[in-house]
């Protein structure tokens, strides 16, 4: 269904906790929220202000928190689920709606055989098993921007079940070690996505737009094995990599390509899960993170000081960072579900089970989408550690970042430069400039080509680092210019006359007396300091270890 209207309550104060292995520890005490104006289909209870942050008193009881996830991702195909209507992002508002997405009388659907293929190769890629026979459904319920007044989906047997997905999150205080983990795939079920409401508040008015009815989503259900926001946003990080280098979604939450549903819940270690709310509609990690813990430190909250619980849907409002109601599950809605008439069922062959006389333009083998899986994101990284040497943690940063491993093998393919020393390059100063600006890789005015021939400027020692961060930032700014040309046009070659950096030394070490004479009574940061007016005298042309070797020689004469 498309997102209810979400509502807005007073800002609160942070409260955060800690989690230790499996058991999430809280602080207690925080103050009720102010109530909310109440909204048509949307409970009265008001979001829990958010506490300040405290660190669990020693004898403190234990909580567990328990988080699943539904994610919804939009298949990338040209056409609908159902229908021939072209799927497009962007498109004028009910421009692309066939008779059968506006579900007149008379139009049946017809099921999209690349819609299909993509949900077989994702189950094979999440270790599913697939089901050679699956069923569709109909689930009704009713909403404008939902027009025959039922979604068909895969309820009874999805295309896919029992699968796993591993991910890696990293703990420790510098983040730098990685924990493996794994979340069970519970199915993964075709279905159609609903339309979209445009809730206009200044008119009081709804308006809607079908272009998106129809369209062929992938519903991955994953098991509640997950424990904190941090976790849940890595999975999902992971299921994107996936997805996007399977080709079957382009999975970009920020055009609403993958969303996210967040069922989370808190109990006390050894006994039942407690009651769970749903968060509905994420559309960013950053913010799915934030909602889980959120609304696991609001139950905590709740149930410390004697409150229950609800069995409820909540939205994420970014701007107050808290969840808020939008409907309770009390009364348990009614989607009677009853098998789709329209849809005989869905047969799936393997090679050993493919009839004779079966027409492979008709079928789908599934032997035959194995064997076409391309390299997932976990291959990747073993491989970029194993042939480049690199750590772990710079391996998920390199996928993790849009366009960024294309980058980094570019320049590696063009450097004479270690992997080490392209590595630093490319995950501190070019990724740094890039966040600094809020670019993304393919907007860098800096190419792998410009990028690669300063790195082998620099690996050739022709120019200091310092030198080299000066023309890298002279290539951001300058397009046109290469690394070479700004090196020449500025003098920034390494000083190769030792001579003349002789007389430098001894000009520095002239015209700082008090400095040489703490250098010589062995305090080190003068050394450092001595080497530091050297190089600054150079305008960095010098290298430091011929700098420091120099000035030793002479302190000692």
């Amino acid at each position: 269904m498309a997102a209810p209207v979400l509502r807005r309550g007073a800002a609160g104060r942070r409260w955060a906790y800690t989690c230790v292995d499996l058991v999430t520890y809280y602080g207690r005490g925080a103050p009720n929220g102010s109530a909310l104006s109440g909204m048509r289909g949307q409970s009265s209870r008001a979001p829990q202000p958010q506490i300040t942050a405290q660190k669990p008193r020693k004898g403190e009881h234990g909580w567990a928190a328990v988080v699943g996830l539904e994610i919804h991702a939009q298949i990338s195909s040209k056409s609908k689920l159902f229908s021939g209507s072209q799927v497009l992002f962007a498109a004028p508002p009910n421009s692309l709606v066939s008779f059968f997405d506006a579900s007149l009388p008379g139009t049946l659907p017809v099921l999209n055989r690349r819609c299909v293929e993509a949900a077989v190769m994702t189950g094979l890629a999440l270790n599913c098993r697939i089901n050679k026979k699956s069923l569709f459904d109909r689930k009704h319920y009713f909403y404008a921007d939902l027009p025959a007044g039922y979604q068909i989906t895969q309820q009874r047997l999805p295309i896919a079940v029992n699968g796993s997905l591993v991910y890696s999150v990293r703990v420790g205080n510098k983040q730098s070690q990685m924990i493996t983990k794994t979340v069970r795939i519970k199915q993964i079920q075709l279905e159609q996505d609903s339309g979209k409401s445009l809730h206009d508040h200044l008119r009081s008015q709804t308006l809607i737009d079908l272009n998106r009815a129809g369209v062929g989503l992938l519903e991955v259900v994953m098991e509640p094995d997950m424990t904190c926001g941090e976790e849940a946003a890595t999975a999902v990080r992971e299921l994107q990599l996936v997805l996007q280098a399977l080709g079957t979604s382009q999975a970009n939450m920020a055009d609403g390509q993958l969303r996210v549903d967040a069922n989370v819940s808190v109990h006390r270690p050894g006994e039942p899960f407690g009651v769970r709310t749903e968060v509905k509609n994420l559309n960013s990690t950053r913010f799915l993170a934030k909602a889980i813990d959120y609304e696991i430190q609001r139950q905590i909250n709740e149930l410390e000081t004697g409150g229950e619980i609800l069995n409820e849907t909540r939205s994420f409002d970014a701007k107050l960072g808290c969840t808020v109601p939008m409907r309770d599950k009390e009364g348990k809605q009614d989607y009677r579900f009853m098998p789709e008439p329209n849809l005989p069922p869905l047969v799936l062959y393997d090679t050993a089970s493919m009839p004779a006389s079966a027409d492979s333009q008709q079928v789908i083998n599934i032997d035959h989408i194995r064997e076409r899986l391309p390299e997932l994101p976990g291959v990747t990284r073993q491989k970029l550690i194993q042939q480049y040497g690199l750590l772990p943690e710079h391996s998920f940063t390199l996928l993790n970042e849009v366009g960024l491993l294309e980058f980094f093998q570019s320049v590696m393919k063009e450097t004479r430069a270690e992997p080490k020393l392209v590595t630093s390059w490319v995950l501190n100063t070019f990724l740094g400039y890039l966040k600094q600006q809020s670019l993304a890789v393919s907007e860098s005015p800096v190419t792998p080509s410009a990028l690669a021939e300063l790195l082998t400027l620099l690996d050739g020692k022709v120019i200091t680092t310092a030198a080299a961060k000066q023309v890298f930032e002279e290539l951001w700014k300058s397009e046109g210019k290469t690394a070479a040309q700004i090196v020449s046009e500025k003098q920034l070659e390494l000083m190769q006359d030792q001579e003349a950096l002789g007389q430098l030394c001894q000009a520095v070490m002239e015209a700082h007396p008090q400095v040489v004479t703490d250098v010589k009574k062995g305090n080190p940061k003068a050394v450092n300091k001595l080497i530091g007016l050297v190089r600054k005298a150079s305008l960095s042309r010098a290298d430091p270890v011929v700098i420091k070797k120099m000035l030793e020689e002479k302190l000692s004469s």
